[in-house]
């Protein structure tokens, strides 16, 4: 009997010790109603107008939204399309490129660590404009079931649509991990400090400064725009990984600043090139 007793007890403590270090990936705030969110430190009412407003380090501010410079989208959809005829050779992907974005944020410590700056690799894309998003969507929709050949096809005439059909102000990634039982450090520094810096590694090499949307697809308070941008973020996803059993967080990067940070170039080495910097007297 004691013997079991101590074989229980010593269960019960492991099992505690496990509850304990489970909680600590989060932070000492309640970012969740129940199952979702509404994220309440951006404010996206006047997009149409080129400004996003968001709450940084406590205070509201105002930015005007930027466009992604055309050295940086020679080098995203042309790097994209190379990365295609890599998987139709059957060869792997590269690290490098505009794929793998590492995204830097600061903002609240998790309580696992005693510092709030996070720094983590995300999948990051094109997003299509607002008013092409219904037709894209039906489009892949359509396709999704079709050979990954086709596929691979339809992704490289769409990338070679360049800025007609996507967004050169934003990017678009998706909050894979956290939910109300586990948040990473990226998800609870965007939530309360949403301004990022976003690298890419590669030569050129592009940094963008961001402030980061994120938005729950169950959120009610969506609009009916970030429904779709949601959408279409979860489906581009599984049009080339394969299906989900769950639609994940949809985050749209607004483009504030860009740096071209590519060695090698007298006139880059970390040069902000949007906005552009006054020229010297």
């Amino acid at each position: 009997m004691r013997h079991w007793l101590v074989v229980l007890t010593a269960l019960a403590v492991v099992s505690l010790l496990g509850a304990e270090e489970r909680n600590l990936e989060h932070a000492d705030v309640n970012l969740w109603k129940n199952t979702t969110f509404h994220q309440e430190s951006v404010d996206c009412s006047r997009l149409t107008e080129g400004v996003i407003r968001a709450k940084i380090d406590g205070s509201w501010q105002e930015f005007e939204i930027r466009q992604l410079p055309s050295g940086f989208q020679e080098w995203s959809f042309g790097k994209r399309a190379a990365t295609l005829e890599r998987f139709r050779k059957h060869e792997p992907p590269e690290l490098a490129g505009p794929h793998n974005a590492m995204v830097a944020t600061s903002g609240i410590a998790r309580s696992d660590s005693r510092f709030a700056i996070n720094n983590a690799v995300k999948g990051m894309g094109w997003l299509p404009y607002d008013e092409k998003l219904v037709e894209i969507i039906e489009l892949l929709e359509l396709t999704i079931d079709e050979e990954f050949s086709a596929k691979l096809d339809r992704l490289d005439s769409l990338y070679k649509q360049g800025t007609r059909l996507y967004d050169p102000t934003r990017q678009v990634s998706l909050e894979l991990y956290s939910t109300p039982e586990f948040e990473t450090g990226t998800f609870l520094n965007q939530m309360v400090n949403p301004a990022c810096a976003v690298v890419f590694l590669d030569i050129p090499s592009y940094e963008f400064k961001a402030i980061a949307h994120l938005m729950h697809p169950d959120d009610p308070k969506l609009t009916e725009t970030e429904k779709l941008q949601v959408k279409y973020a979860n489906l581009i996803h599984s049009y080339f990984h394969g299906a989900f059993d769950k639609q994940f967080i949809g985050v749209v990067y607004y483009v504030i600043e860009v740096y071209d940070n590519s060695p090698g170039k007298p006139e880059a080495k970390g040069k902000r090139v949007v906005p552009e910097l006054p020229l010297m007297p």
